[in-house]
């Protein structure tokens, strides 16, 4: 009589909020992008060139495509392909739309600020070090950790909001403070931190 041994079921990976895998990275990539769309798409704002910052932000985007889920799998939720239809869809409309009609704004304001040149190596620092942070953070815990999956999530959370104040700051604030004295050594601390931020998450789904 031959009786066959159970394997155990391997541990459940729990994702951010129960949404589908890659949802919360395709989240974040609309909000990337969208920084991208409103500069391009504003006639008249500020600023007129997009931050050096959001370039290395957008290294990010590169890998939400790249990772799952899989180009292949055609039977995962709606979710995630609904946000990669978002963010690769719209930005290739923008793209074209004011390629066609303004060709000089794009080529104008998709060139980051000379000025800005010197903070590349404090934001590929930022980038780095907070993706290399949240990849250390899962390898030490385990991804199948309660702990690490509720430790992820809220870096989901913050990073998605600080992505939304970083909208909001440089299109309603920043246009609308006519005495500020010098924001520029602030908004190099803030944007370094945001790009540190929302790497750490991709650093725990990598």
């Amino acid at each position: 009589m031959s009786s066959s041994i159970p394997f155990p079921h391997p541990p459940t990976l729990h994702q951010p909020f129960g949404l589908p895998q890659g949802s919360v990275r395709g989240f974040l990539s609309v909000l990337i992008c969208s920084f991208f769309w409103i500069v391009l798409l504003l006639p008249s704002m500020t600023p007129t060139t997009i931050p050096i910052a959001h370039f290395f932000l957008l290294t990010l985007v590169f890998l939400a495509f790249a990772s799952n889920p899989h180009v292949t799998d055609l039977s995962l939720p709606v979710l995630p392909w609904l946000m990669r239809f978002l963010f690769v869809g719209g930005s290739v409309a923008v793209i074209a739309y004011i390629g066609y009609t303004d060709p000089a704004r794009l080529s104008q304001r998709l060139t980051p600020n000379p000025a800005e040149i010197t903070q590349w190596p404090a934001l590929l620092g930022a980038l780095s070090f907070g993706f290399a942070g949240g990849l250390f953070l899962r390898y030490v815990m385990g991804p199948h950790s309660r702990t690490f999956q509720s430790i992820r999530a809220w870096i989901g959370v913050l990073a998605m909001l600080c992505l939304i104040a970083e909208t909001v700051i440089q299109f309603a604030i920043i246009p609308n403070m006519n005495d500020l004295p010098d924001p520029a050594k602030g908004l190099r601390i803030w944007e370094a931190t945001l790009v540190s931020l929302v790497a750490a998450y991709f650093g725990t789904r990598a």
